[in-house]
């Protein structure tokens, strides 16, 4: 009779046993969270600060009147500003170029190519992505800057009264429009693998209610998947804006630098990723201050790119495909 009490008496303790466990557990793993993003905070907060106060020299030389002044140009903002037009046309020119694509890709995979074909398109979509970034640098050096040198001549000869192809056409391909267009490589398979897992999230229901109603695939397409995965879509967008503006050795293998100019065909021009590369391990002083400030002016830009993503994404993230 005993034992039966006693037996009784476990059984009824062990679920309150269990419950406390799983809270213990539970406060545990909330605790790690809040540190894991503690910790991003202030990551970038010194990274932050480190830039900044480094930067100082540079962004305000008047106040620090036992530094050198700057000799790159007259101040830097003369200096900075064709850098940052530099890095936001390359930039620009990969996401125009890779983002129909990638799009086109993740909706061949996800809703059109049998199973058979979809499995190994994604694999290569995969080990595309893998690939060093030195190896496109080259490859753009190389092979695509001497393909593009006819293409600039063609673009001169009948597109030159457009100031993005006037000017001399380069007779080496090393342009800004060349390093855009290794940039869209790089940064191809990463919306494609976003948007692929996004199409592939779409609820099953809804496109088969759209195709029992008469819709063609492009129709069904049209009014469940995309819908369903526009804010999908844009991350995936400013994450390879993201990747493209922060790109640096791939960029600077494939241009020659020079004098910034809006003409995409002819050489010259230069970005801020590749300006650190090239100067940073020689500078000191005030040209070194010159380059942290251009890499907080980097910062601050992926900084404005991200909260503009997020903007757009809240807009639609009452819409989840489900509503």
């Amino acid at each position: 009779m005993a034992e039966q009490v006693t037996e009784a008496r476990s059984a009824s303790a062990s679920p309150t046993t269990k419950s406390s466990g799983s809270a213990s557990a539970d406060k545990i793993f909330a605790g790690l969270a809040y540190g894991a993003g503690g910790l991003i905070l202030l990551v970038l907060a010194f990274v932050a600060i480190f830039l900044v106060t480094e930067s100082l020299p540079a962004l305000a030389p008047k106040v620090f009147s036992n530094v050198d002044s700057i000799k790159s140009a007259e101040n830097f903002w003369v200096y900075v500003m064709p850098l940052i037009g530099g890095t936001l046309m390359a930039s620009a020119i990969a996401i125009l170029l890779a983002t129909p694509v990638a799009v086109g890709i993740a909706l061949f995979i996800s809703h059109y190519a049998p199973r058979k074909l979809a499995t190994p398109i994604g694999y290569v979509i995969d080990l595309l992505a893998a690939i060093p970034s030195v190896v496109f640098g080259a490859w753009g050096m190389i092979t695509l800057s001497s393909a593009m040198v006819p293409i600039y001549g063609w673009l001169h000869d009948n597109l030159g009264f457009i100031p993005f192809f006037a000017g001399s056409p380069s007779t080496t391909g090393r342009t800004l429009l060349t390093s855009g267009v290794v940039l869209a490589v790089m940064i191809l398979p990463i919306i494609t693998s976003l948007c692929r897992e996004i199409f592939l999230q779409t609820p099953k229901l809804h496109e088969e209610a759209a195709l029992a109603l008469g819709a063609t695939q492009w129709e069904m397409v049209k009014m469940t998947v995309f819908p369903f995965a526009r804010a999908g879509i844009i991350s995936s967008i400013m994450l390879g804006l993201g990747r493209a503006l922060g790109e640096t050795m791939a960029v600077t293998l494939v241009l020659s630098g020079g004098v910034f100019s809006l003409s995409l065909i002819s050489s010259g021009n230069q970005t801020i990723p590749s300006e650190i590369a090239l100067n940073f391990p020689e500078a000191f002083g005030m040209r070194q201050s010159e380059l942290i400030a251009a890499g907080l002016m980097l910062f601050v830009i992926t900084l404005v790119v991200n909260m503009i993503a997020r903007w757009i994404v809240s807009r639609h993230k009452e819409f989840s495909g489900a509503n």
